[in-house]
């Protein structure tokens, strides 16, 4: 069974060994956990058929804990011009003046953040599909890991809008 390498970001308390021990009690015998900048995560190395199975399961076992939620997955599909550099085996320079349109005939992909700042964001499957380094299965994964960490984040908003959505209604009604 193939073995899938990935990072959980995980909200809650990880900083103590009854945590720890009940994420290994919970199936995560597969991961290592640490924090670093108050942002908790495991390392996995999951056997399962498929990454999306691999990814679900690491979920479940890291929630099961209580005061534990999973935040998103890593690697994050979104990649600087350094991080493009590195996965392609070039230098900065050389992805810049790609990006910029000064050479390849401006056919890199465009960014789809930070668009007016020197750290652009990119969608690595874009970049990886553009410099024909990805299979079937790779765009599958990325385009799964999207989905998967887009899912996570209306999960963390939508207590944020609900409450926005409360507010407005009360207003209204009040007014």
């Amino acid at each position: 069974m193939p073995e899938f390498e990935f990072t959980l970001v995980i909200d809650g308390p990880l900083d103590d060994e009854a945590a720890i021990n009940a994420l290994f009690d919970a199936g995560c015998d597969d991961a290592t956990f640490g924090s670093i900048s108050n942002a908790g995560f495991g390392d996995f190395a999951r056997e399962a058929p498929t990454l999306g199975l691999a990814v679900i399961s690491a979920i479940s076992n890291v929630e099961s804990v209580r005061d534990l939620t999973v935040r998103r997955v890593e690697p994050d599909d979104l990649v600087t011009i350094p991080e493009i550099a590195e996965r392609l085996g070039r230098t900065p320079e050389s992805i810049r003046l790609l990006a910029n349109g000064e050479r390849g005939g401006g056919t890199f992909p465009p960014p789809i953040s930070h668009l007016r700042t020197r750290h652009r964001l990119w969608r690595w499957i874009d970049v990886a599909i553009w410099a024909g380094h990805a299979d079937d299965e790779e765009i599958a994964n990325a385009a799964w890991l999207v989905a998967v960490n887009a899912l996570l984040e209306l999960r963390t908003v939508k207590g944020w809008v609900d409450q926005l959505l409360l507010k407005e209604l009360q207003d209204t009604l009040a007014a």
